[in-house]
């Protein structure tokens, strides 16, 4: 199972984290054609490692191989976005609920301070822009869900493509402000142990996100 205040143990662990973020953040641009040899010069490693680097990237769906092209970046669209944000609606949506029963008063206590530092972000810079481990929002309601085949499909799955469209697509103008707002209020159906509702409120949370991102998709 993966964690992301995991450290790198060996040089090919290193150089998948450093390709891992370079995609999620927009460096190696969606997409594009990943070259062994050009990633190899740029990480100063062999390619062996860069391979062993895609071949994980692949499993984590933000590298895609095909017949005579080879690998690439995914790329962001409308319909990949669809597809994920269902399957993360209804993932979320339990660790949501899970996180409602399971959750200790402290860890509630940490994801409600978690919040209020958001907050000084949003506030002083107009952005939500959160990184990935213990200070994203979500990674936290997911690990508080205690579920641990649950966490494994979402960790080792899907959550490095849903924060390369979070971080490339995401939030910015009024969507900000109401994003912070949901969070909020599932944190609080979280702190009361409304399961039914903690659910019900971070379903509804993704849908808001995931029109948002299409909206973005569709003007670009």
């Amino acid at each position: 199972m993966t964690f992301f205040n995991e450290q790198p143990v060996t040089s090919a662990d290193k150089t998948f984290f450093q390709l891992r973020k370079a995609i999620v953040e927009g460096e190696v641009l969606q997409g594009s054609k990943l070259s062994e040899t050009e990633l190899s010069t740029k990480y100063a490693v062999s390619r062996a490692v860069i391979r062993e680097a895609i071949n994980r990237l692949e499993a984590s769906h933000l590298v895609e191989r095909k017949a005579n092209v080879g690998a690439r970046v995914v790329s962001l669209t409308s319909e990949g976005l669809l597809e994920l944000y269902q399957v993360r609606e209804s993932l979320e949506g339990m660790a949501a609920r899970l996180a409602a029963l399971n959750m200790t008063d402290h860890e509630i206590d940490e994801l409600q301070s978690l919040l209020n530092s958001h907050f000084e972000k949003v506030q002083s810079d107009g952005s939500y822009y959160q990184e990935a481990g213990d200070v994203d929002f979500h990674y936290r309601i997911i690990q508080g869900s205690k579920n641990k085949h649950l966490i494994s499909m979402l960790f080792d799955g899907i959550y490095h493509l849903v924060r390369m469209y979070r971080v490339q697509l995401g939030m910015t103008g009024p969507r900000v402000t109401t994003a912070f707002d949901e969070h909020k209020n599932i944190v609080q159906a979280i702190c009361n142990r409304d399961a039914e509702l903690a659910e019900m409120l971070m379903r509804r949370h993704i849908l808001y996100s995931k029109s948002s991102i299409e909206n973005k998709l569709a003007n670009d």
